[in-house]
């Protein structure tokens, strides 16, 4: 069936003995629905709940809006567990602020002064699971889709900051408090954000989550759950 997505044919499947043998259309298309067919690199669990596949997918273009943290946040599992990732573009990220937020900095190369960052980017994408670049903005749109072929190709997962056309996910960031600091001393300790996640094909249904970035201990982590309040009546 040329064209048609593994959604789109499970979702014409109407017979109830042909749904039990499939199981849950979109679930099962979310797992199945990837570019070439090649599995995803971890996430922490927080973010796998807002991610299709649970991960971040190798050959998409996944961009991130509203903060580095986000990012970071991105790269700990995958790099943590042999992914190398690359960032480029990024002058004021700093190797501890990544270490703190899980990177494995030893499978981290930056980037901050590219010049040109078509032809960096491009050239990480060879050999980079994942590679990050900011001012996106100053490529122009031939780079920015040069840039998602090379990606699909090789099988990474190019990461913009920023808007990006045709990305397949993009997660937007934005602050809702921060907590740790009493009477105007001490020390911020967590961050409570809303991520919104939109994209395309099984990223197409909206999702969002209240999360603390960076949690406690540094990682990203689910924001806890505020208790009901009953009416007294």
């Amino acid at each position: 069936m040329a064209g048609a997505t593994v959604t789109s044919v499970l979702q014409r499947l109407d017979d109830p003995d042909a749904r039990r043998l499939v199981g849950n259309a979109a679930a099962l298309a979310e797992r199945l629905d990837i570019p070439g067919g090649r599995p995803s690199y971890p996430v922490d669990a927080a973010l796998a709940e807002l991610l299709p596949g649970g991960g971040l997918r190798q050959g998409s273009v996944v961009a991130v809006r509203g903060s580095t943290a986000l990012l970071l946040a991105l790269l700990a599992a995958a790099t943590a567990q042999g992914t190398w990732a690359a960032v480029v573009g990024v002058g004021d990220l700093g190797v501890l602020a990544a270490a703190e937020a899980g990177v494995a900095v030893h499978r981290l190369a930056l980037v901050p002064e590219p010049g040109d960052p078509a032809p960096v980017v491009a050239a990480l994408l060879e050999g980079m699971g994942l590679v990050a670049v900011a001012d996106v903005g100053r490529l122009p749109a031939g780079a920015q889709r040069s840039l998602t072929a090379r990606a699909r190709q090789r099988g990474a997962v190019l990461l913009p900051l920023g808007r990006w056309p045709g990305a397949d996910v993009e997660l937007e960031c934005r602050t809702e408090a921060w907590h740790g600091a009493q009477d105007s001393h001490g020390r911020l300790r967590s961050r409570d954000v809303v991520v919104r996640v939109t994209g395309r094909g099984a990223a197409a249904r909206p999702r969002s989550a209240r999360l603390l970035l960076p949690g406690p201990d540094g990682r990203v982590t689910a924001a806890p759950v505020a208790p009901a309040i009953r009416a007294v009546v």
